[in-house]
């Protein structure tokens, strides 16, 4: 049965606003209703004041929508008005001030209200099962982060580790490409996703709950509830090491990572050319504002070798990552060059770790892949710290 998003608004006609006057919809508290493969996804705005109080009918309003036949999910977030317009992420319930301190794997704590004095929050919690989760990120899209994030994860397979890969990319989801996995994923007791696999890897994305041609056209706060799903309500097992590919910028989705899980760092990739190393800057500086700890630069696309005469070609420039890596003062993991054949397998779903293990360019990613493991054991259990909000 399909569902459509008249059906859905008839549903939450029957969730009561608050105060239980009038519904929901007449209200006009439901934002833009988006439904792809059974997938329901929307948002309720509420006063900021009682965001918290008003959990409950944020609870309702997925419980009903997922009870609606043909419906597979349903992702539903609170937002609140903020003064002076815009709109921000509801705050999570609080918890009574007599409750003790929540398990290594509860709910995280609410954030303090505006206003409080700066201090180091414990809202970050572990995924269960997961060593290590590291970020893959860059300032801006179309320097090879997914590509890098791939063959990254694979090199660390090869070395041994049990190792997992989510596509936080909401917007542009390309690891199901990437690594040629189509089908959708199942589930535990229809709530928790089983993440698809594929050359050894735990593989899950939003690209296989939509079709790839649909566009994702969200607010903030249901990229949030989204990516949160993604990483908590999956059946990820014992694993290693937990790599993220980033979408690119400095949004909503990598600080919704700093602040719900440790990472316990970020590599960040970047093209040698001074405007690709500005946006690579800003992307480092958000990941040290926040606490988390860079492993290190890739220097993508670093040069070019003519397959025909063999003569070298510097197209983006070549070094200037190193150098900035140099400059700021973390480690270079390495350069990895234009190269038609990464480009090729990348797009048949065969990344060249797997694909030409034997190459120079494979042996280029399990070199980086080893980098970054070292600087995993480097820093230790203890490395991701608190963050701070000021």
């Amino acid at each position: 049965m399909t569902v459509t998003k008249e059906a859905v608004i008839e549903t939450l006609h029957a969730i009561k606003g608050p105060d239980f006057e009038g519904d929901i919809v007449s209200l006009g508290l439901v934002s833009e209703i988006f439904v792809a493969d059974g997938k329901v996804f929307f948002s309720i705005t509420v006063p900021a004041d009682r965001a918290q109080q008003l959990e409950p009918l944020r609870a309702a309003a997925e419980r009903a929508v997922k009870a609606m036949p043909g419906v597979t999910g349903a992702v539903v977030a609170l937002t609140a008005e903020k003064k002076g317009g815009g709109m921000e992420r509801a705050p999570a319930p609080r918890r009574a001030a007599s409750t003790p301190p929540p398990p290594r794997h509860a709910a995280p704590r609410a954030p303090e209200p505006q206003g409080a004095p700066a201090g180091r929050q414990s809202g970050r919690r572990d995924v269960p099962g997961v060593k290590k989760i590291i970020a893959v990120a860059s300032g801006k899209g179309g320097v090879g982060k997914s590509t890098t994030a791939v063959n990254l994860a694979l090199g660390l397979l090869a070395a041994g580790l049990r190792v997992g890969l989510l596509d936080a990319d909401i917007y542009g989801p390309s690891v199901p490409r990437l690594l040629a996995i189509s089908g959708k994923p199942q589930t535990v007791d229809g709530k928790i996703l089983k993440p698809m696999e594929k050359y050894g890897l735990k593989v899950m994305s939003i690209g296989f709950l939509v079709e790839e041609e649909t566009p994702m056209i969200w607010r903030g706060p249901m990229v949030m509830s989204a990516l949160t799903q993604l990483l908590r309500e999956v059946e990820w097992g014992e694993l290693d090491i937990l790599v993220v590919d980033m979408p690119p910028g400095t949004g909503d989705a990598q600080l919704t990572m700093a602040q719900q899980v440790p990472l316990a760092g970020a590599v960040i990739v970047s093209t040698p050319q001074d405007l690709a190393l500005i946006d690579a800057r800003k992307g480092l500086n958000m990941f040290r504002r926040v606490d988390v700890p860079v492993l290190g630069i890739v220097e993508n696309m670093s040069y070019f070798i003519a397959p025909d005469t063999g003569k070298r070609y510097d197209i983006f420039g070549h070094g200037g990552a190193r150098a900035e890596a140099g400059k700021l003062g973390i480690a270079f993991l390495g350069e990895v060059p234009l190269e038609m054949s990464i480009r090729e397998t990348s797009d048949a779903g065969a990344p060249v770790v797997v694909s030409a293990p034997e190459s120079a360019h494979a042996e280029t990613y399990r070199t980086i892949a080893t980098a970054v493991a070292e600087q995993l054991e480097v820093a230790g259990d203890d490395a991701a710290p608190e963050i701070i909000f000021e």
